[in-house]
Order: structure tokens, then C-alpha cells, then sequence
């Protein structure tokens, strides 16, 4: 897994960000876009493409992208 990777799988299920907003740092519950369905959206994309099951709380509890990456990255493990 490629944390540049994961910020692109991240962006595509943002509609109307600009790719250029997504970093690794990215407080993505800033983004006007951010809302419900897109976490859900993010948790279901994370099952399918690495297998890792996110909740809630990783979500409530992650500030940035790379939190979520960091997050998944430690369940591959």
C-alpha cells in the first residue's frame, strides 16, 4: 500500500474537490464536499480495495488522510 495511492482512492469519491486539495495532510473534514455518504463511501472503498474494515470511530477519530491511511496501513499487518 502507497500512501499516494490511498490519497487518490481517497479524492475519487469527492465530486466537487479539486484533486489539487487532497494531500497527505489534508484535514479532510474541512472539505466542503465531506459529509456522511462520503465516509461511508470511504469505508466501503477501503474494505474493497484493502480489506480492512473502518467504524466510526477510526473515522471520528482521524484529522487527516495520512490518519486514515496510518490506520488501515496498521491492519495489513
Amino acid at each position: 500500500m502507497d500512501l499516494n495511492q490511498f490519497i487518490e482512492i481517497f479524492a475519487s469519491q469527492f465530486d466537487n474537490t479539486d484533486a489539487a486539495e487532497f494531500k497527505a495532510g489534508t484535514v479532510f473534514k474541512d472539505l466542503d464536499d465531506w459529509s456522511s455518504f462520503i465516509a461511508v463511501s470511504i469505508v466501503a472503498t477501503v474494505y474493497e480495495e484493502y480489506g480492512v474494515t473502518l467504524d466510526g470511530d477510526d473515522i471520528r477519530n482521524a484529522n487527516t488522510i495520512e490518519d486514515l491511511y496510518t490506520i488501515i496501513e496498521e491492519r495489513i499487518k
